[in-house]
């Protein structure tokens, strides 16, 4: 029996994969076959659901010390496009969007490393938004901006995500993971949290009782063989911590970057990469397709590929954006709903934490 016919009887019976046979899956490059693989492994954790949410995504600043290559969205203050917002300004934006959306149930807040506002403008804006909407769940700032806030207010990480705990934060959005590897990380990222900082405020996190999401970058500089790593480093801190809801792979947009000569994969990467890593990760319950940067028509295609989340509505997005993304910056639940029913599955309207809320149908769950 060759490594692919042990690989495919393993996940047939789920059984874990070593990285052996993660990487003769993927060199065998039968996507349909993957696909096959990956929407069994689907279907035995979620069965014919699939989620999304009802979301609003604010981005603080695009003001940023760290000048990644890899980000079309960070700028110096002196640029036109500069931007900070206020308090103020950002509970305007959750009033407004609490009193246009009644079923939102998640704010995702992620932005730039700002080099002068304090960590108290971060708590100050944590608290203010949890005061104008408790109901609602506060998503918000990656491990990079976590170690960020560590490095200006000279407090350990731990105190750091406590602080933010006490302020209202329900959870981590798990960004800047790209990839995790060091060597990669030097190049596109050389100012951003190593791999080993990532991996602490991760952890922190899911021992103070903060779950978080888990993601990767990749079609950059990487290699097959760093991606396929780092879904089994994923895989190691889940059995560890337990901590990780979903995982959430997206692909580089090199417009507008300092890697733009680069190409954008094609989408028979992405779809390669959703099955990979639904297989890869056993101990994952969710994989998302994140529409915004897979294009909604791939996102749906990505449901036949392992993936059982498509994110949320969203409203406004810059950071993808940014970097080429023409992709709509929203989407209605109706969308959404419309999306997913025409792959056959049921579209289920979830909170973050993902419990069910309404099935397609219309019926409430929980009523």
């Amino acid at each position: 029996m060759n490594l692919i016919e042990k690989a495919v009887k393993k996940v047939n019976s789920g059984e874990r994969l070593h990285f052996a046979e993660a990487l003769a899956l993927y060199q065998d490059n039968d996507i349909l076959k993957l696909a096959s693989l990956a929407r069994s492994v689907k279907e035995r954790k979620s069965g014919k659901h699939v989620y999304y949410n009802v979301n609003r995504h604010i981005n603080l600043t695009n003001i940023c010390v760290s000048g990644c290559p890899l980000c079309a969205f960070g700028c110096k203050a002196e640029e036109e496009r500069a931007y900070v917002m206020d308090k103020a300004e950002v509970i305007r934006i959750v009033s407004q969007t609490v009193k246009d959306t009644p079923d939102l149930s998640e704010i995702h807040m992620v932005s730039a490393l700002h080099p002068d506002k304090p960590f108290p403008y971060y708590l100050e804006i944590v608290a203010a938004v949890k005061a104008a909407a408790p109901q609602v769940h506060l998503k918000a700032f990656t491990p990079v901006e976590i170690v960020h806030f560590s490095n200006i207010s000279k407090l350990s990480i731990k105190l750091v995500l406590e602080q933010l705990k006490a302020a209202g934060l329900d959870s981590l959005p798990g960004g800047g993971a790209e990839i995790l590897d060091d060597s990669v990380r030097k190049v596109i990222c050389p100012n951003k949290a190593t791999t080993a900082e990532w991996i602490e405020v991760i952890t922190t996190a899911h021992s103070l009782g903060l779950p978080t999401n888990a993601t990767m970058l990749y079609g950059h500089i990487e290699t097959i063989e760093q991606r396929i790593q780092h879904l089994i480093t994923l895989r190691e801190i889940q059995d560890q911590t337990g901590g990780f809801q979903a995982f959430v792979a997206f692909p580089f947009h090199p417009a507008n970057t300092g890697l733009a000569e680069l190409e954008r994969v094609a989408s028979w990467e992405d779809l390669k990469m959703i099955a990979l890593a639904r297989i890869i990760l056993d101990n994952f319950d969710h994989v998302k397709a994140f529409w915004m940067m897979l294009t909604l028509p791939i996102a749906q295609l990505a449901l036949g590929f392992g993936a059982d989340d498509l994110d949320g509505t969203v409203v406004e997005e810059r950071i993808i954006h940014a970097a080429g993304a023409t992709t709509k910056t929203g989407i209605t639940k109706k969308e959404i709903i419309h999306f997913v029913e025409e792959t056959g599955y049921l579209a289920v309207e979830r909170d973050t934490f993902y419990h069910p809320l309404k099935i397609s149908s219309g019926v409430k769950i929980n009523e």
